[in-house]
């Protein structure tokens, strides 16, 4: 059984998307953070189970998985889209694997920042097998269960999981997923990975998650 997990905070924009294309799930959990928009009724009406949780991915995406009934857990962010053959991607994963995936990274938008910034993200993954939670992370609850599953972190929870399943354990899906580029394009293509690259860096250097928040606000 594969359960999909989803945090929302405020997401009716990009909800119904995700929601949609997450149909082939046996079952979705949407986790709400304390929305004042209208992203529990749309999670209500797309047939998804509700979860409530104080805001913050790590501890709603934690709340999630403690919830979802399936062996297999799929954690995806309200604004990612896997293409259409995920299901099957994750299918074909599960049964031949106790690894955990990601899918391939890709930006909703056509320019050619884009492509760059895809790229770079591609390398990282590839050298540091570091995805971070816009790739959306397919794993085994056995998996998620014995390296200590999310921490209620403020920033930093999608790397601090993928760092204690470890790069071997971790292996990316023939099939890509599309992230609106919103931030990108508000923050800027060179600002917003910098600022990713930085708060990364940050992490490795031992400082904690909660003072990254902070600079990352």
């Amino acid at each position: 059984m594969l359960s999909v997990v989803v945090p929302t905070l405020n997401a009716e924009a990009h909800l119904p998307g995700c929601l949609e294309r997450m149909k082939a799930a046996d079952e979705i959990v949407v986790v709400d953070g304390g929305s004042s928009d209208s992203s529990v009724a749309m999670a209500d009406r797309a047939g998804a189970r509700l979860v409530r949780s104080p805001a913050g991915r790590g501890a709603q995406l934690g709340a999630g998985a403690e919830a979802a009934k399936g062996d297999w857990l799929l954690f995806l962010h309200a604004d990612t889209i896997p293409g259409e053959r995920w299901r099957a991607a994750a299918a074909d994963h599960i049964a031949r694997s106790a690894k955990a995936a990601c899918f391939r990274f890709r930006l909703a938008d056509g320019a050619w920042q884009a492509r760059l910034i895809e790229r770079a993200v591609a390398l990282r993954v590839a050298l540091l097998g570091l995805p971070f939670g816009d790739q959306g992370l397919l794993v085994s609850r056995r998996l998620y269960e014995a390296v200590g599953g999310y921490r209620p972190l403020p920033l930093m929870e999608d790397v601090d999981l993928v760092r204690r399943i470890g790069r071997r354990r971790l292996t990316v899906l023939d099939e890509e997923a599309r992230t609106s580029a919103e931030r990108w394009r508000r923050d800027g293509w060179i600002g917003r990975p910098a600022r990713n690259l930085a708060c990364l860096g940050l992490y490795a250097a031992g400082v904690s998650p909660e003072r990254i928040a902070r600079f990352y606000a």
